[in-house]
Order: C-alpha cells, then sequence, then structure tokens
C-alpha cells in the first residue's frame, strides 16, 4: 500500500472541509485599546445622565465608572492619550492643592461635611426601627405653646378614625406647610419651613439641593427643627401623609357655589354621572363617573343616553350637577379632565351601526375628590396639586 498516495487521498477528499484549520486570532485587547473601551463607558455615562459618574455605593456599575475616571485622572500619560476622545471635558479639570483645613472644607465636592445628618444617621449599613426612632426623637425639645396645637391633633385623630381623612404613602419632594404627617406610628404637623439654601450648581457641576429648619410639632408635646431634607428622608423611609377633611373642603365649595345674586350670569352646567350600563367590565369599576358641560338642563342632556357612545350606550345617574355663573363651564371641564387626566377610562363601546367609539370623559375618581379639585381651580391652587390615582387623593404636586 502506497501510504502517501492513501493520505493525499484524506487531504484532497475533505467534503466537509474539515481539516481546513484556520489559525487562532488572539482577542486579547493591548493597554491602549483597553484604555480607550473604558473611556468609552464613561463617555456614555455622561451623555445618559448629563453628569460624571459619582461615588454611589448603592450602585456598582457607577461606582466603578468613578473609580476609573479618577484614576485616569491621576495619570498624566492617560490625560494625553486621551485627549481626542474627550468629547465632554471630562479631563479638562483644575487640580487643588491641598495646603491646609480650609482647603479641604472648601473642597467638599459631594457634600460629605453637610450638616443635615449626624454621627447616627446610618446610610450605607442595615438600621432597626428601634435605632432610626431614637435618632428622630433625640432631635426634639419640650413644645412650650403646645396648648394651641393639643385639640388640633385631637380632631385630626377624630377625622382619621371617622374616615374624613386618609394616610396615604409619603412620596420624596411632597412636604408642604401647615400638613399633618406620620411618622412611626407619631402624629405631627410640619407648620414651617424656613428655606436657608436654595437648590443650586457649584462651578464644578455638582448639584447643592433646597434645604432650610423646619418647625414639626408632635402630638406627643414635642417639637423639632429639623433640616427639610432630613424629615424628607425620615418620612421617605417609613412615613405617610395626612390628607384633608373631607367635610371641610365640601363645606368651602358649596360656600363658593351659593352666593350668587340676580346680576350674576348664568353660563351652563357641570355635571357628574354614574353608568347604570349592564355591561360587566364597567359594573367592575368603583368610582367612575363621567365629568360633562351642558349649555341645557343635565335632566335634558342624558334623556337619551343609552343611545349616545359619550354616556357609554346606557342609562346614567345624575350624581350631582352645578349652575355655573360668570364663568366659562366649558373651559371649567376641560380643566378638571386634563388634572384627572391619568384616571381616564381606556374602554370601546359600540353604537347601534357596530362603530366603535371611545369615551374620554369618564374617569376613576371618588365624588368627594372631584368637588375638591373644581374648588382647587377655582381658588386657583389647582397648579399645587395633582391627583394621585393609585391611592384616589389629591397631593401636593412633585417639584421638577
Amino acid at each position: 500500500m502506497d501510504k502517501d498516495k492513501v493520505l493525499d487521498d484524506i487531504f484532497n477528499n475533505d467534503e466537509f472541509d474539515i481539516l481546513n484549520v484556520k489559525p487562532k486570532v488572539a482577542n486579547g485587547k493591548n493597554e491602549d485599546e483597553r484604555l480607550l473601551a473604558s473611556f468609552a463607558e464613561i463617555n456614555a455615562f455622561y451623555l445618559k445622565h448629563n453628569r460624571e459618574p459619582q461615588p454611589n455605593p448603592s450602585n456598582i456599575s457607577e461606582f466603578q465608572l468613578y473609580s476609573r475616571l479618577k484614576k485616569i485622572r491621576e495619570n498624566p500619560e492617560k490625560i494625553e492619550s486621551l485627549q481626542k476622545e474627550d468629547v465632554h471635558g471630562l479631563l479638562n479639570f483644575e487640580k487643588k492643592e491641598i495646603n491646609s483645613l480650609e482647603d479641604i472644607f472648601s473642597d467638599d465636592s459631594f457634600d460629605l461635611l453637610e450638616d443635615d445628618t449626624d454621627l447616627f444617621d446610618f446610610k450605607h449599613t442595615p438600621k432597626d426601627q428601634e435605632r432610626t426612632a431614637t435618632d428622630f426623637v433625640a432631635r426634639r425639645k419640650a413644645c412650650k405653646d403646645f396648648d394651641k396645637y393639643e385639640k388640633l391633633f385631637r380632631e385630626v385623630q377624630k377625622d382619621l378614625a371617622e374616615g374624613k381623612r386618609k394616610l396615604v404613602d409619603f412620596k420624596q419632594g411632597n412636604l408642604r406647610e401647615n400638613t399633618y404627617y406620620v411618622h412611626n406610628g407619631v402624629l405631627f404637623l410640619l407648620e414651617e419651613i424656613k428655606i436657608s439654601k436654595k437648590e443650586h450648581y457649584r462651578e464644578d457641576g455638582t448639584r447643592v439641593r433646597e434645604d432650610g429648619r423646619t418647625r414639626c410639632i408632635f402630638e406627643n408635646g414635642t417639637e423639632s427643627n429639623m433640616l427639610k431634607r432630613s424629615v424628607e428622608k425620615i418620612l421617605y423611609a417609613n412615613g405617610q401623609v395626612v390628607t384633608e377633611n373631607i367635610s371641610k373642603v365640601n363645606e368651602k365649595f358649596i360656600e363658593n357655589f351659593s352666593n350668587i345674586t340676580d346680576e350674576d350670569e348664568e353660563a351652563g352646567y357641570i355635571y357628574v354621572l354614574q353608568s347604570k350600563s349592564k355591561d360587566e367590565r364597567i359594573q367592575a369599576i368603583e368610582n367612575l363617573f363621567k365629568i360633562g358641560y351642558s349649555k341645557v338642563e343635565v335632566e335634558e342632556r342624558i334623556k337619551n343616553a343609552e343611545k349616545e357612545p359619550t354616556y357609554l350606550m346606557a342609562p346614567v345617574k345624575i350624581i350631582t350637577a352645578w349652575k355655573c355663573y360668570n364663568m366659562n363651564p366649558q373651559k371649567l371641564e376641560q380643566l378638571l379632565h386634563n388634572f384627572f387626566g391619568k384616571a381616564c377610562l381606556n374602554i370601546d363601546v359600540f353604537d347601534a351601526n357596530n362603530k366603535r367609539y371611545t369615551p374620554r370623559e369618564w374617569f376613576v375618581a371618588p365624588i368627594e375628590i372631584i368637588e375638591q379639585a373644581i374648588e382647587l381651580i377655582i381658588s386657583g391652587e389647582v397648579v399645587n396639586f395633582s391627583y394621585d390615582e393609585e391611592n384616589k387623593v389629591i397631593s401636593t404636586k412633585l417639584k421638577q
């Protein structure tokens, strides 16, 4: 047997190209390529967040990018090689020399020396409720004029027991003077906020948040002058907001609509309706109301409701209606629709010709909340509030 011939036949008859082995190509990047890739990630972070990465222990990826940038800034050779890639000017910075204690305190880029926390404010280690409560109590002192507030606290507790007020979750930035809050089961009144530091940005781009001292009165006869941001932190961790007394809101509402004379000009009707639809989808929705406007009396407007898509092709029940004077009721209707926009019903109905409609005047909100919204629109205060569709209450609008 000719071995050479056999081998040639094998190599020449490689139908599936199995014997055609390609040389391996090294996939590893050299040092310069790794540096460019690393800085590209930092640039991408800046492009997305409009700021450089910060030493944020709760975000590992951001902390890693911060560490990379810090090491690059400490290496003049790396800075030089990345000049063309530094599209955001991250490497164009002034390195400050530290020669004294004054230099240390004036270079507090990350607000590490802010006075809104104390020695026992644990940020990045576990803390239990007992420690939190102890810190909270430690900031208080006896309220010398508590006799002015004692009756108010009893009224609020009574309102909560009778359902005239509710407790809703606190949201960051949602602090308001003369509002009641609950922290760890303790009711307190945030009577005053004295802003001493406006929100701004330093020359190096770091953000300084708005802050100032508050006056908080607690139902146990103590008070505190904690910083505004500290109050926000404890409430965000374990706090709730006490809503307004619904009865008092309604009294104010009725008063504004009752003081009418012969000189006032009628402008139409704003009404709130409830559907009598037998559609299971609609029957299953609580606090579903139609907010509408009519130039004629409401009874006349709705007499053919079961034939009109805007009334969900079903009879309706008048819950309440107001005759409007000296105003544009259509504008009021539009403002109400905008205010409750996120709670708008999204459902399709079909008319007698099987044509599809999606009515946009039905909203999920309790009637007392709708009345409160009208009061806020008339008073002009509505710009400071928003509808919390999850808790079905009106709350202070969050700052942007």
